[in-house]
């Protein structure tokens, strides 16, 4: 009789779905995403061109919202001259930490306290008060 191992392989071909059924599957999964309702739309644009584009991946890449070559090396160059401004401004904002903490800590040693306020010196319009401080 027929071995062991034909009858597995031959309940395997059998299970599997069959090449057309998988192509069938695919189709529909395509259709019911709108990939296929997209690219056609793309390729209707394409064949609409009065001139044919030289390269028509580069236009179904545009059409597609893809960057072109001469987008992406203008945002690396934008992209490298952000990078390095903000390298530049976090030194600076460390440094403005050590200015605060280095003022704060001065602060603390210039206190000045009010030893008098003396009384208006006229009972006119204008008037002088007197405020004395002195260092703590």
């Amino acid at each position: 009789g027929i071995n062991a191992e034909y009858m597995g392989y031959l309940s395997n071909i059998m299970a599997a779905p069959t090449t057309e059924a998988k192509k069938e599957e695919f189709r529909k999964y395509l259709e019911k995403s709108g990939i296929t309702d997209h690219f056609s739309r793309i390729l209707v644009g394409l064949y609409e061109q009065p001139e044919r584009p030289t390269n028509a991946m580069e236009f179904i890449k545009k059409f597609l919202g893809a960057q072109s070559d001469a987008d992406i090396d203008s945002l690396k160059a934008e992209n490298e001259t952000l990078k390095a401004r903000s390298a530049e401004l976090k030194v600076k904002i460390e440094q403005l930490v050590k200015d605060v903490e280095q003022a704060k800590i001065k602060e603390q040693d210039i206190q000045l306290s009010l030893i008098h306020i003396s009384e208006p010196t006229r009972p006119l319009y204008i008037s002088y008060a007197v405020f004395c401080l002195k260092k703590k």
